[in-house]
């Protein structure tokens, strides 16, 4: 396999510019200055194309760490967030009103539940999956891809051979321009996870983290 192997990197977008839940809004400072550390800390690995979800967080992020690669951009809108359906544009304290009983039962973790008017992993999995294949058979043997959360997780749980509605035992809430690594051998459609969540170009600075979200 490793003359054949590709390598993906599956990248978080930065910090973007809402709390409400996957509103399609512009990045935060804080999410342009990990866009731009992200940029730096990939300078070297030979990144051949990026590609991006068409939301703004994720487009705004490729562009920027994009500054340091000088590659083709593609925006590919089948890499865009888990559809949260009815909770899109709620608040964390209102979802915890309207969908408090979904959400116990989501966090049981015994089936792959979808939200309500919206995506379960499974739906992720099976229009994304393909994209990275087309991605890992393409002529670039390095891609990063600027992606969500929700998709990283679900991608990294099928990859695994974990359950689908398991994904969500895969990191509480992953770091934002956090670093996931995938290998692909073209020829078998065979991924392998080869890191996951990686932040350390984030560390140095507290406020970039998760735990640093404040309102």
């Amino acid at each position: 396999m490793a003359e054949q192997e590709v390598t993906i990197y599956l990248l978080r977008h930065g910090r973007q510019n809402s709390r409400l839940c996957n509103v399609d809004v512009e990045l935060s400072p804080e999410g342009l200055e990990q866009a731009t550390l992200l940029g730096e800390r990939l300078a070297a690995c030979g990144i051949g194309i990026v590609y991006s979800s068409a939301l703004l967080r994720a487009v705004e992020t490729a562009r920027i760490a994009n500054r340091y690669w000088n590659v083709e951009h593609v925006v590919e809108p089948d890499l865009r967030e888990i559809d949260f359906g009815r909770m899109e544009g709620l608040s964390d304290e209102e979802i915890g009103l309207a969908f408090g009983e979904f959400k116990r039962e989501l966090n049981k973790m015994e089936k792959d539940l979808p939200y309500p008017g919206g995506e379960c992993a499974a739906d992720v999995i099976k229009r994304v999956m393909p994209v990275l294949l087309r991605i890992a058979q393409g002529s670039n043997r390095k891609a990063a891809v600027v992606t969500h959360g929700g998709v990283i997780r679900s991608v990294a749980a099928h990859i695994l051979g974990m359950e689908p509605g398991k994904y969500r035992l895969l990191g509480s809430s992953l770091e934002n321009c956090g670093i996931t690594e995938l290998k692909a051998d073209p020829k078998t459609g065979r991924f392998t996870l080869e890191r996951f969540n990686d932040y350390a170009h984030l560390e140095r600075n507290p406020k970039l983290l998760r735990r640093g979200w404040k309102e």
